[in-house]
């Protein structure tokens, strides 16, 4: 075999090698699954688990809507200003939304219903 040859092999094997370890690592933002309703209760869950710390950086959100009555609203108290209306009142069903999360003291809460159905986290 040339060198040539081989060396064109090698190449071929090394970018298969990368980017098999690339989709093994993958490389998406970490899920958040959130649910409002249908009673009068908000979650926000990582692996099933209620969250109450996370690292800073970027997430995908995925939330679950299922009362007409109810919306899913995100917004940071301390460390800066951030307020996102995931879902809104008349909407059912579920919505996706990728957000970069800073340190500070978060809470998430349904807007008409906020003195009773609220939940908060760190991020840090």
């Amino acid at each position: 075999m040339t060198r040539s040859i081989l060396a064109a092999l090698m190449a071929a094997a090394l970018s298969l090698t990368l980017a098999a370890t690339a989709l093994g690592r993958g490389d998406k933002d970490p899920k958040l699954t959130g649910s409002v309703g249908p009673g009068f209760t908000i979650s926000l869950k990582q692996n099933g688990k209620n969250v109450k710390s996370l690292k800073a950086g970027t997430y995908t959100f995925v939330i679950s809507d299922k009362a007409s009555i109810h919306s899913f609203v995100l917004e940071r108290e301390k460390g800066g200003t951030f307020e996102k209306q995931l879902t809104s009142v008349l909407f059912k069903g579920t919505k996706t939304a990728t957000i970069k999360l800073g340190k500070g003291e978060w809470k998430f809460y349904c807007k008409p219903h906020e003195a009773g159905m609220h939940g908060e986290f760190k991020v840090n």
